[in-house]
C-alpha cells in the first residue's frame, strides 16, 4: 500500500493537477483580501459614471468580514474544481486497465482504495486550509479578525462539507464507469441535499448546511446549531467509504 500511495502521489505531481490545485487555492485565498481591500477603490472609479446617471453611490466600508464573506464565495468555486481534476482518478485506470497487473501480482484492492481517498482527502485539506490562512493572514495585516466571531469553527464546518464532496467522489469512482458518471452522481446528491435544505424538518440535518456557516462569523449562530448537520455528514462519509470498499472489491476490473 506504501508503493502505491508512493505512485498515487507521484502521478497528481506528474499530471499537474497537485499544481494547479495549489495555485487555484492560493490564488483564492490572496484575491479575497484583495478585492475587499480594492472594493472602495473600484467604487470611487465609477461613481463619476452613477454622477451622470443621478445615482450618488453610497460610501463603502470594508473590514475582514467583507474579506471573509469573498471566502465563502470562492470557496464553492475551489471545490468545484477539485472535483473536476479527481473525478477521473479512479475511471481513468479502469479505462486504461492499470489496476489489473498490480491486482493480479497481489496487491488488495482494499489498499489501492485506501491509498487513493487517503491522499484525495491529503490534498483537499492541504488545498482548503492554504486559502484559509492566505486569507486570514492577510485580514489580520490589513484589519482584525477579531470582528469576526467563531472563525476557525466555521472554517471546519466548510472543510467537512469538502470531505463529504470527496466521500461521494470516491464512492460514485468504485461503481461508475466513466467521471461523467461520476459527476453526475455527485451533482445529484448535492441536488438532492440542496432540495432537502428547504424543509425546515430537514434543514438542521443535511450537510449542505455546513456551507452556511458564514453565520458563525456574523454571530447569528453558535457552533452547537451545526450539530445535526456535523453527525449527519460524518454518518454519511462512514456510508460512503464502506460502500465504496464494498462495491470495488467486487467490480470488474
Amino acid at each position: 500500500m506504501k508503493v502505491f500511495l508512493k505512485k498515487e502521489w507521484m502521478e497528481f505531481n506528474r499530471t499537474g493537477r497537485l499544481f494547479i490545485l495549489l495555485l487555484v487555492f492560493a490564488l483564492f485565498g490572496i484575491m479575497n483580501p484583495l478585492l475587499a481591500k480594492l472594493t472602495p477603490w473600484l467604487m470611487e472609479t465609477i461613481s463619476d459614471s452613477f454622477a451622470e446617471a443621478g445615482i450618488v453611490p453610497a460610501a463603502v466600508t470594508v473590514d475582514a468580514m467583507t474579506s471573509w464573506a469573498q471566502f465563502y464565495k470562492n470557496i464553492p468555486v475551489g471545490l468545484l474544481v477539485f472535483i473536476l481534476l479527481n473525478c477521473g482518478c479512479f475511471t481513468t485506470e479502469y479505462q486504461k486497465g492499470t489496476l489489473i497487473p498490480v491486482v493480479t501480482k497481489g496487491l488488495s484492492r482494499r489498499n489501492i482504495l485506501f491509498a487513493k481517498s487517503l491522499l484525495l482527502f491529503i490534498v483537499w485539506t492541504v488545498c482548503y486550509w492554504l486559502c484559509f490562512l492566505l486569507t486570514y493572514g492577510y485580514n489580520a495585516y490589513f484589519w482584525d479578525n477579531g470582528i469576526a466571531g467563531h472563525l476557525f469553527a466555521a472554517a471546519a464546518l466548510v472543510w467537512l462539507f469538502g470531505i463529504w464532496a470527496n466521500a461521494l467522489l470516491i464512492f460514485f469512482s468504485s461503481i461508475a464507469e466513466s467521471s461523467t458518471q461520476v459527476l453526475f452522481g455527485i451533482g445529484a446528491v448535492v441536488l438532492g441535499a440542496y432540495l432537502l435544505s428547504f424543509f425546515s424538518k430537514c434543514h438542521a440535518f443535511v450537510p449542505m448546511k455546513l456551507m452556511g456557516s458564514m453565520s458563525l462569523l456574523q454571530k447569528a449562530d453558535n457552533p452547537a446549531d451545526f450539530f445535526g448537520s456535523i453527525v449527519a455528514a460524518g454518518i454519511c462519509v462512514l456510508l460512503c467509504m464502506v460502500s465504496a470498499t464494498i462495491c470495488f472489491d467486487r467490480k470488474q476490473l
